[in-house]
């Protein structure tokens, strides 16, 4: 009599043993700032690379790197932000305040994501069964209030300086503060874009998108330091709403990737690409459905595969492990699947 038989694993969790948990946390920390630092140098120009040999656990790697992504973002960012508020004091400039304040939003953003990646490497519990990893979206969430709390800022001060005009001064020091700040936000821009891309995280991509608009916001202050050196005095407050509008772009980029993210959606390749390996595998005639989902920058999947109605039970788990190994080892950042495996001609 055919039996429905049904294989998980879960790689994210509840079965390390006690040496890996402790290399684990040697993994973890026991790091200088030096070190740290020096690491993150070379991530931000592609220069580091991790030996398949070291990785303890890839999950726990990738925590590690979206930290020491935020951690290194944070001091750039926040150096550059404090150079370009003091040149703002004294030159009265409109468009390197809204710079400004977006660079410091985009500083600020990382100490919800730091919350939320630490959140997120804890293990699960019985009411929270599928692990914390979810705070890493909700991270994304506090990332768009930023984005949109800076528009806002930054709108209503050009409105105001065009009503109220004010000239600027210490034009000079308005340029190189411009290019201090495309500088210091293009580098953070591809790095944590790099860095989340590799890791999975929507959330540390969308905060490298947000850095990435404040380093062409930059670039705006720039020429419009230059425009006012050519005697329009109302270029100012005009490079301030054309920042404003900038803002606002990449704000709904940044809301279509976390609330995609919010909705379980995967890039339909991916869902082809998991189908197409579970199908390869012997003795399975068909992928009834298949399921797949983010949680923060790891995959879980769940498939429902059709077998020979003659297999035992013994059989058809056979299949369903070789089928969940083949599925782990072939789709990146995927570290749980469950496969259910039913006779064929069960369903309709």
């Amino acid at each position: 009599m055919p039996i429905h038989a049904e294989h998980h694993h879960d790689h994210g969790g509840h079965e390390r043993e006690d040496d890996d948990v402790q290399r684990h946390e040697h993994h973890r920390g026991g790091r200088s700032i030096w070190s740290t630092l020096s690491h993150a140098a070379a991530e931000m120009f592609g220069s580091h690379s991790h030996d398949s040999a070291d990785q303890v656990d890839e999950a726990l790697q990738a925590d590690a790197d979206g930290r020491r992504a935020l951690l290194s973002s944070l001091a750039i960012l926040a150096v550059t932000a404090s150079l370009q508020a003091v040149v703002m004091v004294f030159s009265g400039s409109i468009a390197l305040l809204g710079d400004t304040l977006h660079n410091a939003a985009d500083a600020l953003t990382a100490v919800p994501l730091l919350i939320a990646f630490r959140l997120a490497g804890r293990p699960a519990t019985r009411r929270y069964t599928y692990g914390f990893g979810r705070a890493e979206d909700l991270g994304g969430l506090f990332v768009i209030a930023m984005i949109a709390l800076s528009s806002i800022l930054a709108g209503g001060e050009a409105i105001d300086r065009l009503i109220h005009p004010r000239s600027v001064t210490h034009l000079w020091l308005v340029a190189l503060a411009a290019v201090i700040g495309f500088a210091g936000n293009e580098l953070v821009a591809r790095y944590r874009m790099r860095v989340g891309r590799r890791i999975g995280s929507a959330a540390l991509v969308a905060d490298g998108m947000h850095a990435r608009t404040d380093g062409f916001t930059s670039l705006a202050v720039l020429l419009g330091a230059g425009a006012v050196a050519l005697g329009w005095n109302e270029a100012d407050p005009i490079i301030g709403l054309v920042i404003t509008v900038a803002i606002l772009g990449v704000l709904r980029s940044a809301v279509r990737q976390i609330s995609a993210r919010l909705m379980d959606a995967v890039d339909p390749a991916l869902v082809d690409q998991a189908r197409a390996v579970v199908s390869s595998v012997a003795g399975i005639s068909d992928v009834r459905e298949l399921h797949i989902r983010w949680i923060g920058h790891t995959l879980r999947a769940e498939v429902d595969a059709t077998v020979d109605p003659a297999l035992t039970v013994t059989q058809a788990h056979d299949i369903a492990h070789h089928a969940e190994a083949h599925l782990l080892s072939q789709v990146g950042r995927l570290t749980a699947a469950t496969i259910h495996t039913s006779p064929r001609g069960a369903h309709p």
